[in-house]
């Protein structure tokens, strides 16, 4: 059974997990890598989601504010070997969940096209892929999804 945790960007639980994503990322990226992680950064995210399974932390996701009434999605990560087992999704839909708590309207996230998997996990969610926004306007690698989240709460 999943259990999910609200937290913040302090948790240790978090930062763990953040390193494996982007020990991940960096091979994913190569050398367009540090393009990415000046975008990534996790200091001061206050919105942060984890995912357990039997009290290990398998999976997390977090949110920033990106416009008025807009989220951001970022540091979406499950460990491979946990895959496939709904994790990615439960935390997906819990960040969506408490969006609409505080008022938001959309959610909106950048992932790469070397990412087959997200690129499905947020299809399946109903995210809808839009023009890529700043700063991810003309970067080739990279597709913008958003989400209404009318159908939340």
């Amino acid at each position: 059974m999943i259990t999910l945790k609200r937290t913040d960007s302090d948790d240790p639980e978090f930062r763990q997990l953040v390193i494996q994503l982007d020990r991940d990322l960096a091979i994913r990226n190569g050398e367009n890598n540090a393009f990415f992680v000046q975008y990534n950064q996790i200091e001061q995210i206050r919105h942060v989601v984890l995912a357990y399974v039997h009290d290990a932390a398998v999976g997390c996701g977090a949110m920033k504010i990106f416009e008025h009434n807009t989220m951001e999605i970022k540091r979406m990560y499950v460990p491979h070997e946990m895959r496939r087992k709904g994790i990615a999704g439960a935390v997906l839909y819990e960040l969506e969940t408490w969006a609409a708590a505080l008022g938001y309207k959309k959610c909106c996230l950048e992932t790469g096209v070397q990412m087959p998997e997200a690129i499905s996990l947020y299809k399946r969610c109903g995210y809808q892929i839009i023009p890529n926004y700043a700063p991810y306007v003309n970067v080739e690698t990279s597709i913008c999804f958003e989400k209404v989240l009318t159908q939340i709460l």
